[in-house]
């Protein structure tokens, strides 16, 4: 528990009380919706045509371009589902659907931008970068709709 107020003779104000009530519900809400971005960011590895974990290990900058925006293309829904929920179930159905969603979308984005994969893999970073803003783009829409 937090360190009252009244130890010193004080009232605690309310927002300190509305804090205290409110941290474990905050922690609760933040650890499910990293441990589905850790769930989608594992899943996205496995799918990925790209292969950009290891790719990033061996020093591709496109790749790491790449990741990049698919790791914030996965967490940007997942944080507009924390923002919109009301319970850690809520996040989880929401961020497991938004998920799915959005592995989805990044495959449809992967098909339509062909030969992307193949210039990503040569280091190409333009073709990177134009493959992030894609991601980001369809979050950002994937975002909208979770809040809708």
């Amino acid at each position: 528990m937090i360190l009252r107020l009244w130890v010193l003779g004080l009232a605690t104000p309310p927002e300190v009380d509305a804090w205290a009530a409110g941290y474990p519900i905050a922690l609760l809400h933040v650890g499910a919706a990293l441990a589905i971005l850790i769930l989608g960011t594992i899943v996205y590895g496995l799918l990925s045509p790209h292969r950009e974990f290891a790719q990033v290990r061996e020093g591709n900058a496109a790749a790491a371009v790449s990741l990049g925006g698919a790791l914030l293309g996965l967490a940007l829904p997942l944080a507009f589902a924390v923002a919109a929920s009301v319970s850690a179930l809520d996040i989880a159905l929401w961020g497991l659907t938004s998920l799915v969603l959005q592995l989805g979308l990044f495959w449809v984005v992967d098909v339509v931008l062909t030969g992307l994969p193949q210039r990503i893999r040569e280091g190409d970073v333009a073709a990177a970068v134009l493959l992030a803003m894609a991601k980001l783009a369809t979050a950002a829409i994937l975002a909208g709709a979770v809040t809708g």
